[in-house]
């Protein structure tokens, strides 16, 4: 089924978060409803991948659960709940962007019900995946995960998560439908498993595991009501990439925050000249990105050009800003992730750029940019 012929029998999604604060919601209208029931972005269900090898003792379910659940957290953000899972030895816990988006320093809480600090080390602004650090979990042993996995129709799955608040839940289910695809402003959910697992609030950003090897599959993020029982998981496969490029090279600056200027609203330095350039961008304000340019550039690209040169780009990572002096100002280098959008899906391309950056007429401008792909 196409993406467009999907996205017209779907009401109305929603991003459901649980805390004093009340939820927090993210609308779409589509062309027609689904049953007129509204869809809710919350965690799904885990599925079954390919069975152990035979040289292998196969683990129960009960085995299964109980050692994933040592690897599953309770996140909560502000006023809201989700969950997560422990994906590397460095601590890091995969989750959805919507559990954590706003924050910079979350709370982490355990099996054992243990409370830790995390850090939201990289979010997405168009794929609903975020990572958040604890280092006091480096002594966990991740969950294994299915780079490889070839999700079919009837696999038996586990969803893992705090649905409504309530820690260490566990519903089983089957991966019900493949390749769905749909927007929840801002993110844009693509090539997604339909899971059949009951899930609720509070379940966004926990694993899908598969009941016969115990690997994560993928990411529950978003449900139909609870009484349709379906849901939807984001497969880990599409998402390992752009969540390890996070691991080694942390966000400088999340998409929220702000760089510094001085007084009268300029930007004084060389390197936050660049940083401010790409936070417009993210932020999408490209007249501001725009002005930041010398009349050089601009003299060689229109307002309206540059503009469409960044429609179909969402949020880009910045590594360490490098500054190099020079005569006439400076050489900024930084290597960069950007989140493409194409017909095929949302793409991970990394970049290596760098910039001259000068005075002209008093103002400090990004005279001249370049750039390849790495």
């Amino acid at each position: 089924m196409s993406k467009g012929i999907w996205i017209s029998t779907l009401a109305s999604l929603i991003i459901l978060g649980l805390g004093g604060g009340g939820t927090y919601f993210i609308h779409r209208t589509a062309e027609n409803q689904l049953g007129g029931q509204p869809l809710l972005a919350v965690q799904t269900p885990a599925k079954a991948t390919a069975a152990a090898a035979v040289t292998k003792e196969k683990k129960t379910r009960k085995e299964i659960i109980e050692d994933s659940q040592k690897r599953v957290v309770t996140i909560e953000s502000g006023d809201g709940l989700g969950s997560g899972f422990l994906y590397n030895v460095q601590g890091d816990l995969l989750t959805n962007a919507h559990v954590v988006a706003g924050s910079e320093q979350v709370t982490v809480r355990t099996l054992n019900h243990e409370e830790y600090k995390g850090t939201v080390i990289g979010i997405g602004t168009d794929t609903d995946i975020a990572v958040v650090r604890v280092p006091e979990l480096k002594k966990l042993t991740p969950l294994p995960v299915a780079e490889g996995y070839k999700a079919e129709v009837g696999d038996e799955v586990l969803a893992l998560g705090s649905p409504l608040g309530l820690e260490n839940t566990v519903t089983t289910g089957i991966i019900s439908g493949l390749g769905r695809s749909f927007d929840i402003d801002p993110y844009t959910y693509s090539n997604l498993y339909q899971i059949s697992a009951p899930i609720t609030h509070g379940n966004s950003g926990g694993p899908l595991v598969s009941a016969e090897t115990g690997e994560v599959l993928g990411i529950n993020s978003a449900a139909v009501n609870q009484e349709s029982g379906i849901g939807f998981s984001i497969p880990i496969s599409s998402i390992l990439q752009q969540a390890g490029e996070w691991s080694k090279t942390p966000m400088t600056a999340l998409p929220s925050a702000e760089y510094g200027m001085d007084s009268d609203g300029s930007v004084t330095d060389e390197q936050d000249m660049v940083a401010y350039f790409y936070q417009s961008l993210n932020n999408g304000d490209y007249v501001t990105a725009y002005s930041l340019l010398g009349s050089e550039w601009q003299s060689g690209i229109s307002y309206e050009d540059f503009r469409a040169g960044y429609l179909n780009t969402g949020y880009i990572t910045l590594g360490p800003l490098m500054l190099e002096e020079q005569d006439d100002g400076a050489l900024v280098s930084v290597d960069i992730t950007a989140e493409e959008r194409r017909k095929t899906g949302t793409v991970y391309q990394g970049y290596r750029m760098s910039y001259s950056v000068g005075y002209e007429n008093g103002e400090l401008k990004i005279l001249h940019g370049k750039g390849k792909k790495i």
